[in-house]
């Protein structure tokens, strides 16, 4: 289950830095994430992607010792673990539209998730039908549902940059949409949560369990080049830092952090981010 947290961002003027908050009660367990990305490794029998990318800051218990055959691949004994749980802060709406492409005419860098999700209470099986739900702020720090709480007039059809895909039998599940922009007091950043026992409707779904909410992030330096272009550049706001985010801890991959691809040889011709998210439904 998901905790429940009451921690809230909020929003401020470009020359009012808020304080710090949504900070991890850290008496709270952290749970890790394993990042999807080239290399392939055997985990309770289920091949993920990218275990040799997750977090090095892991403890006896977490850690994995492995041996790579000829192909390159890693063999290991070890199981997945749960990835971070945080705030789902103040943007969130219920109801998301189930649909592949959330980006409606929103402008910017186009992005193609491809999140796994595995289920570690079932020896990292993969978790099919579950609901991967994701949103985000537009290229000027905007929530549909919340315009004008970054300082800017625009339309809002409460919909735009939100949505979810049901995973397959591999627990996969692919969605498209933009680099998000950014907002007074907070990094670059997606919010996720994984449902399952949803019940579809015409285009959204009813019911279901909460079974993991966090955040995603995104490469500084990567952002940086995508922030000084068009339509991003006329966000004028303050922009915070990866490193001083009050979510995102430096955890690195264990923390959120995307594996991303280059789609071309511009930045504005996109990337793939690649996540593998483990989660427990018991």
């Amino acid at each position: 289950m998901t905790e429940n947290t009451e921690h809230h961002e909020q929003s401020a003027t470009p020359d009012e830095q808020p304080p710090a908050r949504h900070r991890r009660d850290k008496g709270v367990q952290r749970r890790r994430v394993l990042i999807g990305g080239s290399t392939a490794a055997v985990v309770g029998g289920l091949t993920i992607a990218g275990l040799a990318s997750a977090a090095p800051e892991t403890s006896s218990a977490e850690s994995a010792s492995g041996t790579a055959d000829a192909s390159g691949t890693t063999t290991t004994s070890a199981v997945c673990t749960l990835n971070a749980e945080v705030t789902e802060g103040p943007y969130s709406l219920e109801g998301a539209l189930v649909r592949e492409d959330v980006r409606e005419d929103k402008e910017g860098v186009e992005v193609r998730y491809t999140f796994t999700v595995v289920d570690q209470s079932a020896d990292c099986a993969p978790l099919a039908d579950a609901l991967v739900e994701i949103w985000h702020c537009d290229a000027l720090g905007e929530y549909s549902g919340f315009v004008g709480r970054n300082g800017h007039e625009e339309e809002d059809n409460g919909t735009f940059l939100r949505g979810g895909q049901l995973t397959d039998a591999d627990g996969q599940v692919s969605i498209t949409s933009i680099w998000p922009g950014h907002y007074v007091s907070r990094a670059v950043h997606v919010h996720m949560r994984v449902h399952t026992d949803v019940t579809l409707t015409d285009d959204s779904y009813t019911g279901g369990e909460i079974v993991h909410t966090g955040q995603l992030f995104f490469d500084p330096d990567i952002n940086e080049e995508i922030q000084a272009t068009a339509p991003y550049s006329d966000n004028t706001t303050r922009e915070t830092a990866l490193d001083d985010d009050t979510i995102y801890d430096g955890g690195g991959a264990s923390s959120g952090l995307l594996t991303l691809t280059a789609l071309g040889s511009a930045v504005s011709d996109g990337y793939t981010a690649t996540l593998t998210v483990g989660v427990t439904t018991d």
